[in-house]
């Protein structure tokens, strides 16, 4: 909506800008012609106290009746049959002719601003309504979402719980076991993203989460190094959001990893640092924004759930890339139980 209330504000403003440069212009002629007239009549009648008269002599051979303006003044040379060789100058003060300009360019001045002010009421008035289908589209996307969401956690929560009660050392279960727990996760995230539920705070191990989601990943991974070195601290804060920002960090470090690169996750102090081999990122400043991919893959959501997972949990999040090595830090001082 902002984008295309500036662009058609900016094509009202810049023809109007044009339009009163022109309107100031002729604007201007017309004040001198209007001034030429009078001294023209003046210079017959001689009864208008705003002109003076001179004479001078017509060194320049200039042609009678025409407007001329020099340092101080605005004239007019007039003929006199009975001295050829010199003119009747009829002149008015440049100061004077200067304060009528600055005053027509003031009274078009507060005319633009009206007319801009104008132009502003349009425009919003017009964003309003060129995005109002889509606004309402949108809406019916959003509930669909909503719906669909719900519809789907009943046979998900139903594939997991008969899983359970599966042999679990059967590589088939166990395969299908892990792509019901991705879709549980993406059903999660999705509901996430759609409702910001409030978080409940318990106390768990933070090397039991992160390890936890490791799990799950290592196996469809396995080419990846993986190295995990993470503290027996307990953690004060809402388990299942913070599973789901390792959860998305995690997906993220593997999905755009490198073959036979590597996953670190260690503690260091009061931090969480998950660093991954990748390609490199383009944009690493707008990487938690959301929709925002550099690929193909992905809905481009999960680090922006992951920026706003940690701000309703209070943990700061930091990005850092140093070549092809990406780096993810999550601050943990003020959900660590000390």
């Amino acid at each position: 909506m902002i984008k295309s209330f500036l662009l058609f504000f900016l094509v009202i403003e810049t023809f109007l800008a044009f339009i009163f440069y022109q309107y100031e212009k002729i604007e201007e002629e017309h004040l001198k012609e209007n001034l030429f007239l009078e001294m023209k009549n003046y210079s017959f009648f001689f009864d208008d106290n705003r002109f003076d008269i001179d004479i001078v002599a017509n060194k320049e051979n200039r042609p009678p009746y025409e407007l001329f303006m020099d340092d101080t003044s605005l004239y007019i040379l007039v003929p006199m049959p009975e001295s050829p060789q010199d003119m009747l100058k009829v002149y008015y003060p440049k100061n004077a002719f200067t304060k009528q300009v600055a005053q027509l360019r003031e009274g078009i001045l507060y005319q633009f601003l009206f007319l801009t002010l104008l132009a502003l009421i349009i425009s919003l008035l017009f964003s309003f309504y060129a995005l109002s289908p889509l606004r309402k589209s949108l809406s019916l996307l959003e509930t669909f979402i909503k719906d669909i969401i719900h519809d789907l956690n009943t046979p998900i929560s139903n594939i997991l719980i008969n899983l359970k009660m599966m042999d679990a050392k059967n590589e088939e279960v166990e395969s299908i076991t892990r792509s019901a727990k991705a879709i549980s996760m993406l059903h999660n995230n999705l509901n996430a993203y759609l409702e910001k539920s409030k978080s409940e705070s318990e106390r768990f191990m933070l090397r039991e989460a992160v390890e936890e989601q490791a799990a799950f990943f290592a196996p469809m991974y396995h080419y990846l190094q993986w190295h995990i070195d993470v503290d027996e601290r307990i953690l004060l804060t809402d388990r299942n959001a913070f599973g789901r920002i390792i959860y998305n960090l995690l997906s993220n470090a593997c999905k755009y990893n490198t073959s036979g690169g590597f996953i670190r996750i260690e503690t260091t102090g009061d931090m969480l640092v998950i660093s991954n081999s990748s390609h490199g990122v383009k944009e690493p400043d707008k990487v938690f924004e959301r929709f925002y991919k550099e690929s193909e893959r992905g809905l481009g959501i999960g680090l922006h759930i992951v920026k706003v997972l940690s701000e309703q949990l209070k943990i700061k999040t930091e990005l850092t890339v140093e070549g092809k090595i990406v780096k993810v830090t999550l601050h943990l001082s003020k959900v660590t139980l000390k």
